[in-house]
């Protein structure tokens, strides 16, 4: 499995972002994708995850903000940011799993390189 974020960067308070995520790998199907991030000096934590039938679950203190989506033709994944925070600056990861509820990654757990969101 393979994962390749993009859409990162800088952005003012309140703004905008969208991250995307190309996922690949013959048994990338059988997993459930999403996006945890870490801010410095902080753990990485799960922050958003979407079901293969498109069930989506969100960390609290980004719902309302935040809204995951998926192309499962394409294997890519969304995760559309608005309103950001200065608290939301991270490296933002995409992630692969064979299992998602809520936020939580389970079972068998891929992730990608990272793509930095900073908002000042």
């Amino acid at each position: 499995v393979q994962l390749v974020e993009s859409g990162g960067g800088s952005v003012q308070v309140g703004g905008s972002l969208t991250l995307s995520c190309v996922a690949s790998g013959d048994t990338i199907g059988r997993y459930c994708l999403g996006w945890s991030r870490q801010a410095p000096g902080k753990g990485r934590e799960g922050v958003s995850t979407i079901t293969r039938d498109g069930r989506a679950g969100y960390a609290d203190s980004v719902k309302g903000r935040f809204t995951i989506s998926q192309d499962n033709a394409k294997n890519i994944v969304y995760l559309q940011m608005d309103n950001l925070l200065p608290d939301d600056t991270a490296m933002y990861f995409c992630a692969a799993a064979e299992r998602c509820s809520g936020r939580f990654f389970s079972g068998r757990f891929y992730s990608g390189q990272g793509t930095q969101v900073t908002v000042s």
